[in-house]
Parts: C-alpha cells; sequence; structure tokens
C-alpha cells in the first residue's frame, strides 16, 4: 500500500471501465459519481473516448460538472461511430498500443471501475508498467460490491507463489467511493522497488 506522502499534483485522471453498463445498476451510479466527484474537484478525466457503456456515463457526469474530458479512441472503433462527439477533446489514434501510451500520458494516476477484458488488460498493463518503473502513478481500483475481489485474491496468491513482489502486488489499490479513490491518488507515493532491482540494490 501507498506510504504516507505529501501527495502528487494530480490534474487528471484516467479512468478504465467497460464500454457496456453491466447487468447491475450499482455499476452505472458508480460511474456517475465518479464523473462528478473529478469535476468537483477540479479535475480533467482521461477515458477511452466512447460514448457507450460505463464509458459514456463517467464521461456525460464529469461534462455536466463542468470538467475538461479528453477521449482517447482508436481509429477501429470511431469508424463503427462508438466515439463521443461531446467532449472537450476527442483524440483518434491508430491502435490501441498507441491509445494506452498516450492515456498514460495524459494522465497523473488511474481509476479502474467494472469492466470487461478490454478494461482488466488496460489495468494490468499500467500496473506492470509503475512494476518496471516506467511511470510512477497510483492506481485505484474502484470497488463497491467486490466485483474486483477475484483478481486481488489472484494477485495474493501470486505474492505467495513467489511470481510477484509485496510491494508491486501494493501497486494495485482498492477504495470503497470516489472521493476515497482520488484522495488515495493524491495521496500515492510509488514504491522504491522496480521489477529488475537484485535483492543488494534494494
Amino acid at each position: 500500500m501507498a506510504e504516507a506522502s505529501a501527495g502528487v499534483n494530480l490534474r487528471r485522471v484516467c479512468v478504465f471501465c467497460g464500454a457496456q453498463p453491466g447487468h447491475d445498476p450499482v455499476h452505472a451510479g458508480l460511474a456517475a459519481d465518479l464523473g462528478r466527484a473529478i469535476a468537483a474537484r477540479g479535475l480533467g478525466l482521461v477515458y477511452g473516448g466512447g460514448k457507450v457503456g460505463l464509458m459514456g456515463i463517467v464521461a456525460d457526469a464529469a461534462l455536466k460538472g463542468g470538467a475538461e474530458v479528453i477521449g482517447v479512441i482508436p481509429e477501429a472503433l470511431m469508424d463503427r461511430e462508438l466515439g463521443h462527439g461531446g467532449v472537450t477533446d476527442l483524440r483518434v489514434v491508430p491502435s490501441m498500443h498507441v491509445r494506452k501510451a498516450m492515456m498514460n500520458d495524459l494522465s497523473d494516476g488511474f481509476v479502474v471501475l467494472p469492466g470487461g477484458i478490454g478494461t482488466l488488460e488496460e489495468s494490468v498493463e499500467i500496473q506492470s508498467w509503475a512494476q518496471l518503473g516506467i511511470h510512477a502513478k497510483g492506481l485505484v481500483y474502484l470497488d463497491v460490491d467486490d466485483y474486483w475481489a477475484p483478481f486481488f485474491a489472484l494477485l495474493e496468491r501470486m505474492t505467495e507463489g513467489g511470481f510477484v513482489r509485496p510491494q508491486h502486488a501494493g501497486l494495485a489499490l482498492r477504495a470503497r467511493t470516489p472521493e476515497a479513490a482520488l484522495d488515495a491518488l493524491a495521496g500515492w507515493t510509488p514504491p522504491t522497488v522496480t521489477r529488475w532491482m537484485t535483492q543488494k540494490e534494494t
């Protein structure tokens, strides 16, 4: 878990979430609450650029609250008319790889809402980049109903098996409310141990 710190200069928050609304209305409500909380703090939102699912809900809520909203969407998805035409800045990129790199560059921290394989892939790659020392930004799973509990159980199993250091498992934080998630990002201090350090270097 993060140590106590003076905090980071949190200006924009990247949100990973589903392009579907999901079956449980709690998740849609959570996405809207997060968008409002981001706007209420005067922060900007960076997200996948879609107008549907939880992506559209969090973007619409942030926009309604007056936040800057930057969407980053691959050409293939834009061509299917899934891009959100009402955001502050919609950036169309050639691939999913470019999308993730740009979202990282534009953001000062990450919040993960419920979602599917794409959401999981994005968030795990960001955690991997943090483990490798590519970035030093916080990553928080916003989890009101234990949706992400199986993922955290897997992280624990990886740690017990000797494949993940405890410091790197702790790169994935967990919060129950949008406010707690944003507080965690603002107070984040990354571990000093990166993946390829030897025991002597640590």
